[in-house]
């Protein structure tokens, strides 16, 4: 039976973060990290972004394995979890103790009700990146599966590399659970000006086979072949070990300020940890890079001992052919919105309120400003559009 000093459950950029964490305070405990795909962790965001526009391979990985004391054990997942005895049996049925443990589990792709599956990529790994490039090396024409941030990046992706592309999710525009209706729309028609055909509206009945190709039955009636089939339908949080262990479950594991969990030298980070966010005044979960390695880092100092709160407000970003962004805080489209646009679609400022307050910043083709949307998210108000208009990114 091996003991970790401090022992991680899931090999992300969450895990690699906490890991440097611990090191900078202490550097001889032993540190032990279960990850379950066959490689080392790695940094998500290029998957869907810098890859597909010539970025090497080589870049995305994080070197975990070169940090002093880490024991990383490949392609293995935990599989019960006893707090009383900190230990954990993994699916070899090997046990090890900890003095403090991470959960940094992640999250599981969410699939198509529709089942009939067999062969659609659900994009997070980096085993689905080499699947879809290799894919995208011999075949032309691609159908992808929902129009949220992945689903969206994978599209431009495969489109700026001259692959024939199908759009299919149900909302009516790209992006319309984040962006304001105007947005959205905007999103469709640009799309289609770089050559994506995007079925809004639309729903996938199933999946079939013909002729070695992928045929995609939507609602409308259409059957589209394709070489290759994408779905990005967001995450659920992988929480079934904690659950099973007795921890506090609500859309994710549930920490304190110090993101421990309700058992002594337990802790989450990363995608799964629900945290309480003082400028929002609410619990959020958030599946993005920033957090990740914010989180991650301040998970490892904390396991170090340094009981320091997390209070940082992660912030996210996205490239869709030549537009980008950045964004603060809690992005929801049936919130309030207050646009203010330089360019309508091309360069501006969207506000998300509630009751009159700041819950969220979109800074559209607008850069080097998060912190100005951090610091405006924090303040109280009551706001109307017309003190938002102008406020950034001036302010």
């Amino acid at each position: 039976m091996a003991h970790y000093d401090y022992l991680v459950i899931g090999g992300g950029m969450t895990a690699d973060a906490a890991v440097r964490g611990i090191r900078q305070l202490d550097g001889g405990g032993t540190i032990g990290i279960f990850c379950g795909e066959d490689v080392p962790p790695y940094d998500r965001p290029p998957l869907s972004k810098g890859l597909w526009q010539g970025d090497p391979v080589d870049g995305i990985w994080r070197g975990t394995q070169d940090i002093g004391g880490v024991e990383l054990h490949l392609g293995v997942r935990a599989r019960a979890l006893d707090l009383q005895g900190r230990r954990v049996t993994d699916e070899r049925g090997q046990e090890h103790t900890f003095g403090k443990l991470l959960l940094a589990t992640g999250g599981t792709p969410r699939r198509l009700p529709s089942g009939g599956d067999e062969g659609v990529i659900y994009f997070r790994t980096f085993a689905d990146y080499e699947r879809l490039r290799d894919l995208a090396e011999r075949g032309e024409r691609f159908v992808v599966i929902g129009g949220g941030f992945i689903g969206s990046e994978i599209a431009a992706a495969l489109a700026m590399n001259d692959r024939r592309v199908t759009m299919v999710f149900p909302e009516d525009g790209i992006g319309a659970r984040t962006f304001p209706s105007e947005l959205s729309g905007f999103l469709n028609d640009y799309y289609r000006e770089k050559g994506v055909e995007v079925l809004a509206g639309q729903t996938v009945e199933g999946i079939g086979d013909r002729g070695g190709r992928k045929v995609v039955r939507t609602s409308d009636g259409r059957e589209i072949e394709a070489d290759g089939v994408v779905a990005g339908l967001g995450i659920r949080p992988e929480t079934s070990l904690a659950e099973a262990a007795g921890l506090e479950v609500d859309d994710g594991i549930v920490v304190d300020e110090h993101l421990l969990t309700g058992a002594p030298d337990v802790y989450a980070a990363g995608d799964v940890a629900r945290f309480y966010n003082p400028a929002l005044g609410s619990r959020l979960r958030v599946e993005h890079e920033d957090n990740a390695n914010t989180m991650g880092q301040q998970a490892g100092w904390n396991m170090a001992g340094a009981g320091e709160p997390y209070h940082h407000l992660p912030f996210f970003y996205s490239d869709l052919f030549e537009l980008g962004y950045e964004a603060v805080g809690e992005l929801d489209s049936t919130l309030e919105t207050v646009s203010d646009w330089k360019e309508p679609g091309r360069e501006g400022v969207v506000y998300y309120l509630r009751d009159g307050r700041v819950r969220g910043v979109l800074l559209w083709n607008v850069w080097d400003h998060v912190e100005n949307a951090r610091a405006l998210i924090a303040e109280k108000g009551p706001f109307s559009a017309d003190d938002l208009r102008g406020r950034l990114p001036e302010g």
